[in-house]
């Protein structure tokens, strides 16, 4: 058996190094909570506010009240951090407070560069692996001082717990998924998209059945974990859970059918709250552990040395009994996590990755698509297309009917926005999620609710036919991502604990104090990061079309969208233009970031115009006529744009000669010309002066004649020798391009004088200006992009 020797040279005058250790380890446990709630908050906050249920307050009201009450169930969950991964027993005090400093520190860093950029990943997974990460290069260090062979390595982990949790959270993934799959179907087959009629006639029914199955897993499966309820009444819970069981169905059904036959309450609106409040709870039940585990674990640890004999070398056996968690101390955590649930607006980046992967309707898919995820597409898709073969036509026929959306048609939440996804699904995802985590934390599994969460969400959308045809390969690149993310964060989180418990086990204090700037410095970094990604989405929100009454109100703030895309276009040009004509690469790779920002926004116009088409379902075709103008401007003046911003870069990245000076001079000239062309159309676009059709035409046909007399000094350039190939290349191809982007600039502009032409003038009055009611009826207000 493997012995208990200390790390080194310590004596009892050093034990007040390790009180400031225990005060570091809680510090680190409220940074810990903030990062973590922040990434977690998605898991309980997807469905409501996919769904719109209600206003995000109200929302985040419901989960607060489950956070503070799901803390109290999470007891039990506390002695996964203090024996769940290793034999403490083996451990003295010292090794335990360099294992536990290694991974708080390292949980911390990981969780907020996930954070930053949006994604959601598992915090039990983060803190297993570096608990096992710390605990391994600990216990090598020690068998290796004491000349042990290093296979006694095992003795110390706790492979039998650590293989079954790993297992677990895996298979969760698997059973998460097929699980929502399975439910959805069936419920959707109950009640269609075309759910409210039907949910009168049955909608009591399957909502007791909902309720009572998360009164059961929560309250009796997770009984025994809370710190507040007796073995007396555990055991009373334990003897009547049938009847209890019945009785959450029957109370439950009643009340939801007395709401549906004397009242305008909508049942699955109250389903979905009470549904985020467990899971809010479940998730504050099982996932506390990941916080504040390791924290208290460390304060057993100094408790059980201070009142040993050998206060540093003496074993940590006390640590292998049962204990209960102080109730006031996970109230605390409870509460630091409210606090960090309403503030933090990484939590809202978590979220609308999630969402947008499931949501029902397609458009601008924040993914690109892979070789992979296309060829995963064809392989289902061609299961599929095998397995429908083997179902009776009539049986099919009748699946397709239940399952027809065609005429399905959200309505807008309290906020105003179409829903992501319709109450039936949000239900669901709720329910499932919320009884698989319960039951795993009344067994004392530490499963991921990120990874149940996700993957139940997943599932339903897959029934709900969400991924269709035009999203699938975006979605699932998607949903790669994350999952890869997930291995990613597995390897990262033993590896950098490994690696801080390596560096404190010899470095000690000063270690600690330099990883903490460390920690510091990066957290920092990541937030100036995310605040300019946030910056960016914000850029992008003004393109959201939000409240359209109307047609013509819809048109309005198509055009101001793409007055405000203009602007930036002129500003990408000159970025691009610039960096060629100076061979700046700094400036060239600004104008590509840009250009990708252009291709987004570009995108964004055209899967909003499509969605308002299919909303408003117009009679007027000329609306359509002017709608399909405006986007195939928009996207030959993005290709316009990419093309220039891309052969200057390439040109100057690898070193070919500069631009001649006369070159310079001729796009010089081009490059005036357009620019004031964009500056014209935009500013008439976002109604900030008088539109004036014909300068901007005239200017248009200015910039084509001095396109091709520019066009001839090249020609005499070239017969002289003087223009390489490759400069001629880039001439030509930026000349051309900018007589593109002119003369699709110029269609803009009147096709917003023939669609808008007599509004505006009535708006204007004379003045130059919108009218006040301008945009009666076309959502938010727009500011143009400085």
């Amino acid at each position: 058996m493997p012995g208990a020797a200390p790390a080194g040279g310590e004596t009892a005058d050093s034990m007040d190094l390790y009180q400031y250790g225990i005060v570091i380890l809680f510090a680190l446990a409220i940074s810990d909570l903030m990062v973590g709630v922040s990434n977690d908050a998605v898991n309980f906050l997807n469905s409501s506010v996919g769904s719109r249920v209600a206003s995000r307050r109200v929302i985040l009201i419901i989960a607060s009240l489950g956070m503070l009450a799901g803390v109290t169930f999470s007891s039990g969950m506390m002695e996964v951090a203090r024996k769940g991964i290793f034999h403490p027993q083996y451990f003295t005090m010292p090794d335990l407070m360099v294992i536990f400093l290694a991974v708080m520190l390292t949980d911390i860093i990981l969780l907020d560069l996930y954070n930053t950029f949006g994604l959601p990943t598992s915090t039990t997974v983060s803190i297993v692996f570096e608990l096992l990460g710390a605990a391994v290069i600990v216990s090598l260090l020690k068998l290796y001082e004491q000349g042990t062979s290093l296979t006694e390595v095992t003795s110390y982990i706790n492979t039998g717990k650590a293989l079954t949790i790993i297992f677990g959270i895996l298979l969760s993934v698997v059973i998460a998924f097929l699980v929502g799959a399975a439910v959805q179907l069936l419920s959707r087959l109950i009640f269609t998209f075309d759910f409210q009629s039907r949910l009168r006639r049955y909608g009591a029914l399957w909502g007791g059945v909902a309720l009572a199955a998360i009164t059961y897993f929560i309250l009796i499966k997770g009984a025994k974990g809370a710190s507040f309820i007796t073995p007396e009444t555990l055991a009373w819970i334990r003897g009547n859970t049938l009847l209890l069981l019945a009785g959450c169905f029957l109370g439950s059904a009643a009340l939801l059918q007395l709401l549906l036959s004397f009242t305008r309450v909508n049942i699955l609106k109250l389903v979905v709250l009470v549904g985020t409040f467990a899971l809010a709870m479940a998730f504050a039940a099982n996932d506390l552990v990941n916080f504040i585990g390791v924290p208290l674990a460390g304060l057993a640890a100094y408790t059980e040395a201070s009142g040993s004999a050998d206060l540093i070398g003496g074993s940590m056996q006390a640590l292998t009994e049962p204990v209960r968690s102080n109730t006031t101390i996970l109230l605390l955590a409870g509460g630091v996590m409210v606090v960090t649930l309403w503030l933090s607006r990484k939590a809202r980046s978590v979220t609308r990755t999630e969402v947008s992967l499931g949501r029902q309707d397609d458009g601008y898919e924040r993914f690109e698509s892979t070789a992979l995820s296309r060829a995963i597409v064809r392989l289902v898709a061609s299961l599929f297309d095998n397995a429908s073969r083997l179902i009776p036509r009539p049986t099919r026929a009748a699946i397709a009917k239940r399952l027809d959306r065609t005429h399905y048609r959200p309505a807008p939440g309290p906020d105003g926005n179409v829903p992501s996804f319709d109450l039936v699904r949000a239900s669901v995802n709720l329910m499932v999620a919320s009884a698989l985590i319960a039951l795993a934390t009344s067994m004392k599994l530490p499963l991921s609710t990120t990874y149940v969460t996700f993957m139940v969400a997943m599932g339903t959308s897959l029934s709900d036919q969400a991924w269709g045809r035009e999203s699938a390969v975006y979605r699932v690149t998607g949903v790669l991502t994350v999952v890869g993310g997930w291995f990613f964060t597995a390897m990262m989180a033993f590896s950098v604990s490994s690696l801080f418990a390596l560096a404190i086990f010899y470095g000690r204090a000063p270690v600690v104090v330099a990883l903490l700037a460390l920690a510091v410095a990066l957290i920092t970094r990541t937030h100036l990061l995310h605040r300019k990604r946030e910056q960016a989405e914000q850029a992008a929100e003004v393109f959201n079309l939000r409240k359209i009454k109307n047609a013509a109100a819809a048109a309005r703030v198509t055009f101001e969208h793409a007055g405000i895309f203009l602007r930036e276009v002129a500003s990408v040009l000159d970025d691009g233009t610039r960096g060629l004509f100076e061979y700046d690469r700094t400036r060239l790779n600004e104008a590509r970031a840009g250009q990708r920002r252009l291709q987004r926004w570009s995108n964004i116009i055209a899967a909003n115009t499509f969605k308002v088409l299919r909303l408003l379902q117009w009679e007027d075709s000329d609306h359509a006529k002017h709608y399909a103008a405006t986007i195939g401007s928009l996207q030959e003046i993005t290709e316009s744009v990419r093309d220039v911003v891309m052969r200057g870069r390439l040109h100057v990245a690898n070193q070919h000669s500069g631009l001649l000076e006369d070159q310079i001079a001729d796009m010089q000239q081009i490059h005036g010309e357009v620019t004031e062309i964009l500056e014209r159309t935009s500013k008439t676009l976002l109604r900030e002066e008088q539109a004036d059709l014909g300068s901007v035409e005239r200017r248009c046909d200015r910039l084509r004649d001095l396109v091709r007399e520019c066009e001839q000094r090249q020609v005499r350039r070239i017969q002289d020798n003087a223009s390489k190939t490759r400069l001629s290349i880039l001439f030509y191809s930026y000349s051309w391009n900018s007589l593109k982007i002119a003369e699709q600039t110029t269609r803009l502009l009147g096709v917003f004088e023939e669609q808008l032409r007599p509004e505006v003038a009535a708006d204007r009055g004379g003045s130059g200006r919108p009218a006040a009611d301008a945009r009666d009826g076309a959502g938010p207000g727009l500011t143009p992009r400085p």
